[in-house]
C-alpha cells in the first residue's frame, strides 16, 4: 500500500489520511463482478480518466475532459465497444454520461474491465457523486459532491484505488 492510494474501508474512503463517507453498490463488494449485479468488484483498480459536466461546474483537474450531449458508455456485453465511452446515437444499450440530474456532473473511471473489456463482467465503474448518503449505487463508489471534489482536485491517472 501507498500514502497516494485510495482505500475503500467498510465505512469509507481513505486518502491522504482523511476519512471520506462512500457509498458502494447495493449488491455490496464481490470478487466475481457480473454485468448487472449492482455489486462493488474488490481488487486494485486504476484512476484512467476523469469527466465534468462544463455547464455546471469548473475544470476539476487540468486533465478532465468534458461530457457533451452525446456522450455516452456502452454497458451490453454484446457490443464491440463495451465498457468504452461512445456518442450518441448508438443502438446498442449504453448510460447516458449527460444527466439531468448531478450524479454525473464529476466523473472519475476507473480501468474495471479495460480496456480489452470481458462480456458480462461489468462496465462503468466509477467514482461519482452519491444521491444521498450511504444511498446505494449500482456498483460504482459514490462521495458527498464536497468530497468528490477535493478528491478530484488530487488524484491523478493512475491513481490506485484497492477494494478490499
Amino acid at each position: 500500500m501507498h500514502p497516494h492510494d485510495l482505500v475503500l474501508t467498510p465505512t469509507h474512503l481513505r486518502f491522504l489520511g482523511r476519512r471520506l463517507p462512500r457509498s458502494i453498490g447495493r449488491g455490496g463488494l464481490t470478487s466475481d463482478k457480473r454485468e448487472g449485479d449492482g455489486a462493488t468488484p474488490r481488487g486494485l483498480l486504476r484512476v484512467t480518466g476523469m469527466l465534468y459536466r462544463p455547464d455546471r461546474i469548473a475544470r476539476p483537474a487540468p486533465w478532465a475532459e468534458p461530457i457533451g450531449p452525446a456522450d455516452l458508455w456502452s454497458d451490453d456485453p454484446a457490443d464491440p465497444t463495451y465498457n468504452q465511452p461512445v456518442r450518441a446515437p448508438h443502438s446498442a444499450s449504453h448510460e447516458r454520461l449527460r444527466r439531468a440530474d448531478r450524479l454525473y456532473d464529476l466523473v472519475i473511471l476507473t480501468d474495471w474491465n479495460w480496456p480489452a473489456a470481458l462480456p458480462g463482467r461489468g462496465s462503468a465503474i466509477f467514482l461519482h457523486r452519491c444521491r444521498r448518503p450511504l444511498h446505494p449505487t449500482a456498483g460504482c463508489i459514490a462521495l458527498r459532491p464536497g468530497d468528490l471534489a477535493w478528491l478530484a482536485r488530487r488524484i491523478a491517472p493512475g491513481t490506485r484505488i484497492l477494494i478490499r
